[in-house]
């Protein structure tokens, strides 16, 4: 049995999805991360960097438990598990790792940024929201050009790349991107969000989550409790 420690967020969501595209059992716990839930103990032993998702699987590589923690490691292993959304074809499988790789250290941070800026940031600061606006722009643009000649991220077949990548998607708008601007972006982001495992996967834990953030979700989230030693 996979236990995942999630909330939904967009990191969330990636692991949500990949679990119903596969059809594996799994029990999700909830990980209030605006009650600084990601700061027990409990949850620092899975995850110590103090964010989710993190997952434990009784059933590891040697039939031990196991836990892992970060959310593209997560797709790598739970891909390499099933042998499914990574392709054994040592080109696609670069390909699709390159893309996965893109997602973690531009798409999240940079998209995140510019979401923090222009939503959540108690006082607007022109540059930062222009920085991270057009850096926004700039990766849909890269995403655009890639989908122009290829149907998903990695080549024809849908892929851990695509499923990483397309949560940050949904809060396109808050990030200041309209999407007339990026046709073939676009395409692919509504055949995604059209897969039934998708729709089920991003319903996950949304029920519970509140519509707004308030000031203690704000505190634990970016204030002091978020820089303290443990």
């Amino acid at each position: 049995m996979i236990d995942l420690y999630s909330w939904a967020t967009p990191n969330g969501h990636k692991i949500h999805i990949l679990l119903e595209e596969l059809g594996l059992p799994y029990r999700v716990h909830a990980v209030n991360i605006g009650r600084g839930e990601q700061f027990t103990p409990e949850f620092l032993a899975i995850s110590p960097n103090n964010k989710i998702p993190a997952l434990v699987d009784s059933d590891g590589p040697d039939g031990a438990p196991i836990s892992v923690f970060e959310s593209g490691a997560i797709l790598l292993y739970l891909a390499e598990k099933t042998g499914r959304f990574l392709p054994t074809d040592p080109r696609a499988r670069i390909a699709t790792i390159e893309w996965l790789m893109w997602q973690m250290a531009s798409v999240g941070p940079m998209l995140g940024q510019a979401h923090h800026f222009r939503q959540y940031a108690p006082e607007k600061i022109p540059y930062a929201i222009d920085r991270y606006t057009n850096e926004a722009r700039r990766l849909y643009g890269v995403l655009d050009r890639r989908l122009a000649s290829q149907r998903y991220l990695a080549g024809d077949d849908y892929s851990i790349a695509d499923i990483a990548t397309f949560p940050w998607c949904r809060s396109a708008a808050n990030q200041g991107i309209t999407w007339d601007e990026f046709p073939h972006a676009k395409r692919w982001f509504d055949a995604i969000a059209a897969r039934p495992a998708v729709q089920r996967g991003v319903q996950v834990l949304a029920d519970i989550r509140p519509p707004q953030m308030d000031a203690t979700a704000h505190e634990h989230l970016f204030g002091k409790t978020q820089y303290q030693r443990r």
